[in-house]
């Protein structure tokens, strides 16, 4: 509690050693020689605390007197949950990097505000009413939502509820709510330059979905670039974010435009799928075809040569995200997080 002085008592069997009448969680992790984050998953029940870990957590709980506190903002609900809200059909975010890389950032991140991660999924499209029912039913502390496409009006009916709520990713159609997003057009500016310093002149881009914010600043960070050499045009095909949309997108740019020397894809599974198509059709990357991909996910690092990407921050991402959520304002309410051009062999 703020203002409080520690109290101080007296054991009589832990050696007449004075000790503070709240313990921390980190004391009981210490005392049971355990990180901070396996003595918080011992103290939920969590299945992935080995029966050891677990029983010496609850020793030193015993011996220590803890008892598990959490302290709420101003308005928390105190449910010990935050949930991530992914608006995507299940198989496409289970098979993107993206979203497993950011959901372990932020089951990461809560460790130390002592809460759990709850992962819902959102169909894009429909009503969702039971969804809203469980959100707007103190069955959380705080939303955090993923993939936000068009005007979805999610984002709205939380924030009219009183539920806290971050969007991952600038929200679409204006939102008012607090978001944590990379910089997309400064990172999409920075993977084309790079191209146009090694001598590409005919550069296209497999652009992701114009109905979400981030298919869109990339694509604007496209045209600036593209703009800035005064190019004749601009090279455009459209993709999902898949690695099939990409290969299907690299050919239909070979189609309209058989003399381009590079592409940026606004995402590494579509730069994935596009070097697939090169590959079947015997193009030699980056001897033919430059390619850079957007995100740097582990896949990037397994394609055949490497991929040249921009790095988006997710895992600090998501950090800030729960630090906007439940560590009580601790950062403004719109974050914009730099990129890097990581470069490798495939540009």
């Amino acid at each position: 509690m703020l203002g409080a002085l520690p109290i101080t008592v007296r054991r009589p069997n832990r050696g007449d050693r004075a000790v503070t009448a709240k313990p921390t969680l980190a004391e009981v992790a210490t005392r049971a020689g355990v990180s901070t984050a396996t003595a918080s998953r011992a103290l939920s029940r969590s299945t992935r605390v080995s029966r050891e870990a677990r029983t010496a957590v609850e020793e030193a709980v015993a011996e220590l007197g803890y008892v598990r506190h959490r302290a709420p903002r101003a308005g928390s609900r105190d449910t010990g949950a935050v949930a991530v809200v992914v608006c995507e059909d299940m198989l496409h975010y289970q098979s993107d990097l993206f979203y497993s890389r950011l959901l372990v950032a932020v089951e990461r991140a809560l460790v130390p505000y002592e809460r759990e991660l709850l992962v819902l999924t959102a169909l894009r499209h429909t009503s969702r009413p039971s969804l809203l029912r469980f959100l707007r039913g103190g069955h959380v502390d705080g939303v955090i939502l993923v993939g936000l496409r068009g005007e979805d009006a999610l984002p709205r009916l939380l924030r009219a509820a009183d539920v806290p709520v971050v969007s991952m990713g600038r929200p679409p159609g204006g939102a008012e709510v607090p978001f944590v997003d990379a910089d997309n057009v400064g990172g999409a500016i920075e993977a084309v330059r790079h191209l146009q310093v090694h001598g590409r002149r005919r550069i296209a881009t497999i652009a992701g979905p114009v109905d979400m914010c981030v298919g869109v600043d990339r694509l604007t960070g496209y045209r600036r670039a593209v703009r800035l050499t005064g190019a004749a045009r601009e090279i455009v095909a459209h993709g999902d974010f898949t690695v099939a949309s990409g290969d299907h997108a690299m050919m239909l740019l070979l189609e309209r435009s058989p003399r381009v020397d590079a592409v940026f894809a606004a995402s590494d599974p579509m730069a994935a799928g596009a070097l697939r198509a090169l590959t079947r059709l015997g193009v030699r990357v980056p001897d033919d075809i430059a390619l850079i991909g957007f995100g740097d996910d582990p896949l990037a690092r397994r394609t055949s040569p490497r991929l040249t990407t921009v790095r988006q921050p997710v895992e600090e991402m998501g950090a800030r995200a729960v630090a906007e959520l439940v560590g009580g304002g601790a950062v403004p309410g719109r974050v914009v997080m730099d990129t890097q051009l990581v470069v490798r062999q495939s540009a």
